[in-house]
């Protein structure tokens, strides 16, 4: 019976802060070298990743690329791909490998556009430092809470008292009108044009 992909060891490379320019990827090597590395791509991609493993001095890692149309398996330096039963057992392995990693990703990214949007909503407010910002979150679940409730409700909150509350609240507003305002002006230009015409028909008559 063939185990479950194993996702403990999963890492964002956005969690890095000093990721070197070049190429873009850090020089880290694995602390449990895998027996495997499956690469979600085809000839093209299994190649580029062999190649980084061996820029990185890694040589006895075999690795692979699964391209998901056909489902086919490609190793490094073959012109033509591993075809395997879409019944064997190697095949389910390396589609729950790639499917894992792709769940993975994309749960990754979606963390990360959210924390990047709740941070901007509430890091522009004066006198709002980390922890106060951490304090009106674990208060109130989401920076939506916070906008709609009362400036007394906000300054319940420790750390926050009735003056940056009426901040706070101040801020919020001004970044829901600019939001609002925004939305407006995308959709109102063919109105504005056709009172602009009528003017002008107007002032003609």
């Amino acid at each position: 019976m063939l185990g479950d992909p194993v996702a403990r060891g999963a890492r964002g490379w956005g969690d890095d802060q000093n990721l070197p320019a070049q190429g873009g990827i850090a020089a880290r090597k694995f602390a449990y070298p895998p027996n495997l590395v499956v690469v979600d791509g085809a000839r093209a991609q299994a190649e580029a990743a062999a190649a980084a493993l061996a820029e990185l001095g890694i040589d006895d890692v075999a690795v692979c690329g699964l391209a998901k149309r056909l489902e086919e398996v490609w190793l490094p330096g073959e012109e033509y791909p591993l075809i395997l039963s879409r019944t064997s057992e190697g095949l389910y392995l390396l589609q729950r490998v790639r499917d894992e990693a792709h769940r993975f990703a994309i749960t990754y990214h979606r963390h990360k556009r959210g924390k990047a949007a709740t941070v901007s909503a509430l890091d522009d407010i004066p006198g709002l430092g980390p922890a106060r910002r951490a304090a009106l979150l674990k208060h109130f679940g989401s920076v939506r809470a916070v906008s709609q409730a009362s400036p007394a409700q906000i300054a319940e909150v420790s750390g926050i008292g009735p003056r940056l509350a009426e901040t706070i609240m101040a801020s919020l507003r001004v970044g829901s009108t600019a939001s609002s305002t925004a939305s407006s002006t995308a959709v109102s230009p063919g109105g504005n044009d056709a009172g602009h015409e009528a003017g002008h028909g107007g002032n003609g008559g």
